[in-house]
């Protein structure tokens, strides 16, 4: 898509928005599936908070793999540090990429740990809903993805995601995200950040492959999802997830 193409449609949505228009739902593309179906969720992703030890390889990984420029994050580390008071503080310097500084004033924290972030490719995507062009859609295998050549640069889906897990590209000035590797996955391959975890902190596979160890997992354990109030119903698990975390 040009840039004056480009240019024309985001100033087209900001009209129609401006003037009271509700964008209910994407615009149909052939060959996609949106949020009201016609696919399936047949991967899963999970993070095990126990094991994370906030090293910043998958999050180097990731920049290498899908080019994401500096300061932008498809996939992120937050350390969370409870006080013995009840406080709570988060930091994430740098995404997690280089590792973490140990804590000040070790005495006062009652316990701290790593929490592993990235796009949750949900069930209910709100990103989907507000996307005025259909750029952002939901595929036969129920990855979310960009189509950059699509997205005009709006911003709706950023703002619209409840997990904070879109950015605008600095290059391309369309939105982007993680898109847990689709590149790789439908050629056999596990994703990037997986692959390099020294810990074993992420696992990446098919709901129905009852071969993966993810599988007995998912049958198995009781895990976590981030804000389930939300109702997005996110395709990211964690095990031993922290009460504290947002």
């Amino acid at each position: 898509m040009d840039n004056e193409r480009r240019q024309f449609l985001k100033q087209a949505c900001w009209t129609l928005l401006g003037g009271g228009l509700m964008v209910s739902g994407a615009l149909s593309i052939p060959g996609r599936a949106h949020a009201s179906g016609g696919r399936q969720h047949l991967y899963v992703f999970l993070v095990d908070t126990n094991r994370c030890i906030g090293c910043g390889k998958c999050v180097a990984a990731c920049r290498k793999e899908n080019n994401v420029p500096q300061e932008s994050y498809r996939t992120w580390i937050e350390r969370y540090a409870i006080g013995n008071d009840g406080t709570v503080h988060v930091d994430s310097p740098h995404g997690g990429e280089h590792g973490f500084k140990p804590l000040p004033n070790a005495a006062d924290i009652a316990r701290s740990f790593f929490v592993p972030k990235l796009c949750n490719h949900c069930k209910q995507p709100n990103c989907v809903q507000v996307c005025p062009v259909g750029a952002t859609y939901v595929s036969k295998e129920g990855f979310v993805l960009v189509d950059e050549r699509q997205c005009v640069g709006c911003g709706y889906c950023i703002q619209a995601c409840p997990y904070g897990a879109r950015y605008m590209h600095a290059v391309r000035h369309t939105a982007d995200k993680c898109t847990w590797c689709y590149h790789r996955v439908m050629k056999g391959m596990q994703p990037a950040c997986v692959l390099v975890c020294p810990v074993g902190a992420r696992m990446f596979g098919r709901i129905d492959d009852q071969r993966s160890p993810l599988y007995a997992v998912m049958k198995q354990e009781k895990l976590q999802v981030l804000k389930p109030e939300t109702g997005n119903e996110p395709m990211v698990h964690y095990r031993g997830l922290d009460k504290e975390v947002r």
